[in-house]
Formats: C-alpha cells, structure tokens, sequence
C-alpha cells in the first residue's frame, strides 16, 4: 500500500506544514559539477523523465506556484536548480531525462553533471523518482534505478498525476510499482502517489521531507 497521510501523526503532519510555511527561496542553477554548494545541510532531489510534472510537484509541496518554471515543452529544466528550505534542507530539481531538445554534447554534460551529483554528494538524504502514473516505470526508470542501486542512493518512488486515471487503474499500476522496487536495493518499497493539481498526498510527501531535516 502507498504512504499517505494517515501513516504519519497529526503533530508529524502539522510540524511538516509549519516547515514549509517558512518559505523556499531559489538558490542557484548548477551546470558544472563545481559549481555545486556546500555540502552543508540535507538535501533531497527530485528526478523523473521530462515532463513528469516535477516542477509542478514542487510547487504543490512548498505551496509556492511560480517557485519551479513549468512548461509545456518537455527537458526545459537544464540544470540542476537548488532551492532552500527554511535554511534547513535543500531541494533539488534535477533535469528531466529521457528527452532534451539540445544538442548532444551538451546534452551528456548534464548527464555528467547528474551522475556526478548522484554519486558524490554525502549530504544527499534521499531522491524522490517520479513516475507518471499514466505510464509506469520505463526502461530509461529502470536505467535510472540501476544507477542508483549501485551508487548506494537511497531512493523512494512518487506516482505523479494520479488525478488523470481511475482508481482501479491507479492501485494496479501502485502494486505493479512496489512489485518492481522491491527488486532493487536502494528503493524504498512504499510508494508515494500524488496528485499536484488536486493537491492529493502532498501532505504525505511533506512530512517525508521534513522528516529528513531531523
């Protein structure tokens, strides 16, 4: 079964409110590795393939519309953008993958750019992976899985636009997705299911993220 907000307290669920009442500034956009900021506080990143609704997904769980840029056009995030919670924790919007309107050399730069955060940052908590619940997890999730498999990343799937499909469906695609984590190493096995537009398990995945910040 899915996390959802009866699995946390009600002091759990009000504490993770009141964090994200504090406000989530944008720090800065990464594009090479050292450009990266210290590693001086928690953070959790948010991966998927482009256009899963990661952008707007964080600014369901910060409640701050404009915060990420969404677009319609699929691998407009080109870098690795990082926001600061509460000067406590770091968000971090890593590019979509699995498609980029960009020449390929720049291309494998943000891949190298992303691998290298991925498998080097010592501070990095956990990565939320996003998967459209229209569609499950893919090939190239699968590939992104592995890689956090063996870089020892610990990582927790999240079902994005379940507003979009019936309830029948979702459950089918959740038990086809916790059958599939349990197979891998580095995942959790609950699943977080989500919906940004009907505001839908963002409680959930608040207290998730605060959680980390202890």
């Amino acid at each position: 079964m899915a996390f959802a907000a009866k699995d946390f307290t009600p002091e759990q669920l009000a504490a993770a409110e009141a964090l994200f009442k504090r406000g989530t500034t944008f720090v800065l956009g990464v594009a090479k590795a050292e450009q990266l900021p210290a590693a001086d506080r928690p953070e959790i990143a948010f991966a998927g393939r482009s256009n899963v609704g990661k952008s707007s997904l964080i600014n369901a769980v910060t409640g701050q519309k404009g915060l990420a840029k969404t677009s319609n056009t699929p691998g407009r995030t080109q870098q690795l953008n990082f926001f600061d919670l509460a000067g406590l924790l770091y968000l971090v919007d890593l590019p979509g993958y699995g498609y980029a309107q960009a020449p390929e050399a720049q291309v494998k730069q943000w891949q190298k750019v992303i691998f290298a955060y991925l498998q080097g940052r010592p501070n990095l908590k956990r990565v939320f992976l996003l998967i459209d619940s229209r569609h499950g997890i893919k090939k190239i999730d699968r590939e992104i899985m592995e890689m956090l498999d063996k870089a020892a990343v610990t990582y927790q799937i999240v079902l994005t636009k379940t507003d979009k499909i019936s309830s029948a469906a979702l459950m089918q695609i959740l038990a086809e997705t916790e059958a599939e984590t349990a197979k891998h190493a580095a995942a959790y096995v609950r699943v977080l299911t989500t919906s940004s537009e009907k505001k839908a398990g963002i409680d959930a995945l608040r207290a998730e993220i605060a959680a980390l910040t202890e």
